[in-house]
């Protein structure tokens, strides 16, 4: 008779797996964030479960008074055979008509971009997208920035020895 592995040993596979799009917080100031759902297909959530995707160059869009995630690869599952989807295809994102109306009104007029930040899976284990109403970072203030991180870097290195 074989006995079981103690709990210790076993891995733990990641509750709420959550892709972030690290640019998006190096090229936008974000301004102010909502949460959103999104509209995906099987094969999608499960390559979204494994953490194959990229939102490097993706962004969101208002259409038709519906907002759409426009540029989010998401890889293929490889388990998907011919059900498979397209990585690159619009997703639709979900949100209230007010919410829409004044993410619209703040593109238009104040020159804002939405950009995601991450997808990640909510306690209800829904695919959920935080968008971020951002504004677009000049090379400068990413310099300065980088600057002043690798200053406090080595301030607390230097404050570990004391």
């Amino acid at each position: 008779m074989i006995a079981p592995m103690s709990k210790s040993k076993q891995t733990k596979p990641d509750v709420n797996p959550s892709i972030k799009n690290k640019k998006a917080y190096h090229n936008y100031e974000l301004v102010e964030k909502v949460e959103a759902g999104i509209a995906l297909l099987g094969t999608e959530v499960k390559s979204l479960r494994e953490k194959n995707c990229d939102l490097d160059a993706s962004y969101g869009r208002v259409e038709d008074g519906e907002i759409w995630l426009i540029g989010c690869k998401i890889a293929p599952y490889d388990r998907g055979g011919y059900t498979n989807h397209d990585p690159l295809r619009k997703r639709k994102l979900l949100l209230h008509r007010q919410q829409i109306k004044k993410i619209r009104t703040k593109l238009e007029q104040r020159g804002f971009t939405l950009v995601p930040t991450k997808i990640y899976f909510n306690s209800r284990g829904l695919a959920k997208v935080e968008l971020a109403l951002a504004t677009g970072k000049k090379q400068y203030d990413k310099r300065a920035k980088m600057a002043d991180d690798q200053q406090k870097k080595d301030l607390r290195r230097a404050m570990k020895h004391y």
